[in-house]
């Protein structure tokens, strides 16, 4: 790859008229990819666009047209078709008054043999903990095909939040200074974030896949509502989603699709899940379970009542039918059409995580006060037999099993992308004994891991704990912020698990890296 990428990085843009947060693609098929920008006017304005080769003769290849318009929040976007496979192009947006927007470079999918394809990966972008350091790596690393963004690319909060003031780094600031709860609060955060010149230059030179997590409308969120949501005085859950969906769907170069699917030739199909707002039950809540508890004894008696009861209710979605039909049938069709890996993009966890109840008795009374309570309540349910983290696949166990059943099923090399906990993870999935997969787990590009909640802890002493305590996990980092960058081969998917040196100060510059290997046809993960 060269040109574009080589030339000096887009300069941010943000506020004001004409084009203001430079451009981005996505959504890329073998023959298409889909362009944005965005172009604040006096009034609605008809752009055009042209795609060209990556050649010194620089020939159009295509050309349309797109609407920057108030009732988008000037944000257009375009699908550039009859493009070749496996291509990269150029491309370049221009208003009437004769001005332009930087140029863009894109890539569309691969057809037939291909030999090796790259990823970036990414999740929990948190402006006000740092500096997008991990964007800034993958654009000057200038080796990927295509980037993928697994959710939370902005946080709902308002200003002194999460971050706290004290903890907030100065010139990362956002906008609003409210919590995002209207469309023009919605709008005013991406725009915000979008400002960034790091995120302005990824979308600058990748395609990306992207789907939204939690924080792009509110913590903790499934379809009827979210943690951080109060109907009396934050009005109905659906008037928020309605905003927030349709400020994602302005701001970024994504389609209108809840889930989707992405052929990478015979290599590989890629599946864009949705687990949040559209199927999700509410999350399980162990505080509630252990309410009303006057003993240990009798704690311990309702964690159990609980994991044999509701804990397994089969009734719990993650997916919904639709979704779970829709994946299954693509597994099969995947495999059957002789490509070797199945590859989701999703946002939480399916490896199982279970806290090592005895390491955090030893350390309860030096945590934080405000996580005292959940280190208790973690403690018994691990005793108990139930894992940590109910806001991921672990506290839906049915809705995974059906999961890991249709990958089984479709003899699919399943390998699953997920990011929402700041923390980076390889697990081997198994369903009933038999290896059914592998998950790379991202850290965060920002936002603050185990490390914040469980000061003193070694980093190390905690990851080996956890490994003693969930058996599926094969690896773990607790500590260290940055981006996965993973690579399909026919024979083999690798992630590189790369740790930026820091985030509260602007630098490209890694602090190390770790490998993980899964051979083709084994479902099983290896170090290096």
């Amino acid at each position: 790859m060269s040109g574009l990428a080589a030339a000096a990085p887009l300069a941010a843009t943000s506020g004001g008229r004409g084009f203001t947060h430079g451009v981005a693609s996505g959504e890329p098929t073998s023959g298409s990819v889909l362009l944005w920008t965005r172009f604040a006017g006096a009034q609605d304005t008809q752009l055009t666009y042209v795609v060209r080769e990556m050649d010194a003769n620089r020939r159009v290849v295509a050309e349309g047209t797109a609407l920057a318009s108030s009732d988008t929040d000037w944000c257009a976007k375009a699908v550039a078709s009859g493009l070749e496979p496996g291509r990269w192009y150029t491309y370049q947006f221009t208003a009437p008054d004769g001005s332009t927007s930087a140029d863009g470079r894109t890539r569309t999918l691969p057809v037939g043999d291909v030999s090796r394809f790259r990823m970036a990966v990414f999740s929990c972008s948190n402006k006000g903990f740092g500096w997008f350091n991990a964007y800034a790596h993958a654009a000057e690393a200038n080796e990927f095909d295509l980037v993928l963004h697994l959710g939370d690319y902005f946080y709902e909060y308002g200003a002194g939040t999460y971050p706290d003031a004290e903890s907030t780094i100065a010139d990362r600031e956002i906008s609003p200074a409210s919590e995002t709860l209207k469309l023009a609060d919605y709008r005013a955060r991406f725009a915000s974030y979008r400002a960034d010149p790091d995120l302005q230059r990824l979308h600058q030179i990748y395609p990306m896949v992207l789907g939204w997590d939690d924080h792009e409308t509110a913590n903790d969120s499934w379809s009827g509502g979210a943690e951080n949501h109060d109907v009396a005085t934050e009005g109905t859950w659906r008037a928020r989603t309605d905003a927030a969906t349709r400020a994602y769907r302005e701001w970024l170069p994504v389609s209108d699709e809840p889930w989707a699917a992405y052929e990478i030739g015979q290599l590989a199909t890629l599946y864009r899940l949705e687990t949040r707002l559209t199927n999700r039950s509410e999350q399980f809540d162990i505080g509630t379970v252990l309410r009303g508890g006057k003993s240990p004894d009798e704690m311990m008696a309702a964690l159990a009542a609980f994991r044999e009861g509701a804990y397994r209710d089969s009734s719990r979605e993650m997916l919904g039918q639709a979704q779970q039909d829709w994946l299954a049938n693509g597994l099969k069709r995947s495999r059957s059409d002789g490509k070797t890996w199945q590859v989701l993009a999703q946002q939480v966890l399916m490896g199982q995580v279970s806290s090592n109840a005895d390491l955090l008795d030893a350390i309860v009374d030096r945590a934080p006060a405000a996580v005292q309570g959940r280190l208790r309540a973690a403690s018994l349910a691990s005793r108990a037999g139930l894992p940590l983290n109910m806001d991921a696949w672990d506290g839906y166990p049915a809705a995974r099993e059906r999961l890991l059943v249709s990958a089984l099923n479709a003899d699919a090399n399943l390998i699953s992308l997920a990011g929402d906990t700041h923390n980076a993870w390889a697990f081997d999935l198994t369903h009933d004994g038999m290896a059914a997969g592998v998950e790379f787990g991202g850290q965060s590009v920002t936002s603050p891991g185990f490390e914040t909640y469980l000061p003193g802890l070694p980093p190390e002493m905690l990851a080996a704990s956890t490994m003693q305590s969930s058996p599926q996990l094969t690896w773990t980092d607790t500590s260290q912020r940055g981006y996965m960058a993973v690579e399909l081969t026919p024979a083999s998917a690798v992630c590189d698990w790369r740790f930026t040196q820091r985030v509260r100060k602007r630098s490209a510059r890694l602090a190390g890296s770790h490998r993980m290997t899964t051979a083709a046809g084994t479902n099983k993960l290896a170090q290096g």
